[in-house]
């Protein structure tokens, strides 16, 4: 059996009660105290993740745009010194290598925060798919990375840094920012639906900065929190998982992130098959759905119209802030129209369910 790998902070997990599991071979916690305590804690007041499985790859030098752009869908001359993009990776194919963000660090220095199972191959392919004046390395094993979700992150986080965070706008970030005694790069992103911050520093300095950041939050009542409420956020949010709504046999069009698609760019890597796929509309689509009778949605049941499969469930489970039995499934696209009937096979027996308007959650602003 490969032992699994550990993120900095394993150390200190048990101090706060984490379970952990078996997360793409990472020994993660999946919850501290419940999932639904951590999901309305974020909602609400403050959640914090370790998010150090993530992974970090650097990409600097002349040619350091021009690599990033054959690789990613989305455009990153777009972004300025100190902003982040979100982007699809693809194969020829259309499916997905990955999706990831991408950080202007500097004029040609660049970071790349990939998905933990996907470190590997990710580096693989970009180190494959690249050319030119460019240095790729990866920098994953040395960084860790902490998230701070939720409305009162800004007011607990202030209380460890002179630096302006008001300062940093929404997929913008600041480096060398001082947080509890440490050099951090703090950036305005997230993957819960909520406003928040993600925290790089060095591996062996995450122990004090997350000890620091829930010592900080006591008053606010922030709580540690897990894999199993990451999801359960993100989901309400309408957030891609990777291996769910999207994969290496599902593209971004489908998916339904073609804003993310930018054809008019100039070449990429997946450019003619997305292209043909918007230009003729994709054969399944990704919708969301409720239950009208009762049964909770899973990954992977099967989807079905009239006694007629028409596609598969990515995720599904009761959303603990809008209190209801919801789903997402990729499914032929003459179906996937709002208010369209279908049943969800749970446990043998179809179970109805409509498609509805997403994403199922959305905070004010």
């Amino acid at each position: 059996m490969t032992e699994l790998k550990r993120t900095p902070l394993y150390p200190v997990y048990s101090e706060y009660g984490g379970k952990t599991i078996d997360f793409g071979g990472w020994e993660l916690p999946v919850q501290f105290t419940s999932i639904l305590e951590e999901h309305e804690a974020v909602r609400t007041r403050a959640g914090l993740f370790d998010v150090s499985h993530m992974g970090e790859i650097e990409v600097k030098g002349p040619d350091a745009l021009a690599n990033i752009q054959k690789w990613i869908t989305n455009d990153a001359s777009k972004i300025e010194i100190g902003q982040a993009l979100y982007s699809p990776m693809c194969y020829p194919d259309g499916g997905c290598v990955d999706d990831l963000l991408v950080y202007r660090l500097d004029t040609d220095h660049y970071l790349l925060v990939v998905n933990a199972a996907n470190i590997e191959k990710d580096y693989e392919w970009v180190k494959q798919n690249s050319f030119g004046n460019v240095e790729i390395a990866n920098l994953s094993p040395g960084i860790a990375q902490l998230a701070l979700q939720g409305p009162l992150a800004e007011q607990i986080l202030r209380k460890l840094t002179d630096y302006d965070l008001s300062q940093i706008k929404y997929y913008w970030f600041a480096r060398d920012v001082n947080v509890a005694g440490f050099k951090c790069l703090v950036s305005r992103t997230g993957y819960t639906g909520e406003d928040g911050f993600e925290i790089y520093t060095d591996a062996e300095h995450a122990p004090a900065v997350w000890k620091a950041i829930l010592d900080a939050g006591k008053e606010e009542g922030v709580v540690p929190a897990g894999l199993g409420a990451r999801d359960t956020l993100r989901f309400e949010a309408r957030l891609p998982l990777y291996g769910q709504e999207i994969s290496e046999s599902i593209s971004p069009v489908e998916a339904g992130l073609g804003m993310f698609v930018k054809l008019d760019k100039g070449d990429f890597i997946g450019r003619e098959a997305l292209s043909k796929q918007k230009e003729e509309g994709p054969k399944r689509k990704l919708a969301g759905f409720e239950m009208i009778e009762r049964g909770i949605p899973r990954s992977h049941y099967e989807v079905q119209v009239e006694g007629r499969k028409i596609g598969e469930v990515t995720t599904g489970t009761m959303g603990p802030t809008v209190k209801k039995n919801i789903g997402l499934a990729l499914i032929e696209a003459d179906y996937a129209k709002i208010g369209q009937e279908l049943d969800v096979i749970i446990r043998n027996k179809p179970v109805k369910g409509v498609i509805i308007k997403t994403p199922f959650y959305k905070r004010e602003k």
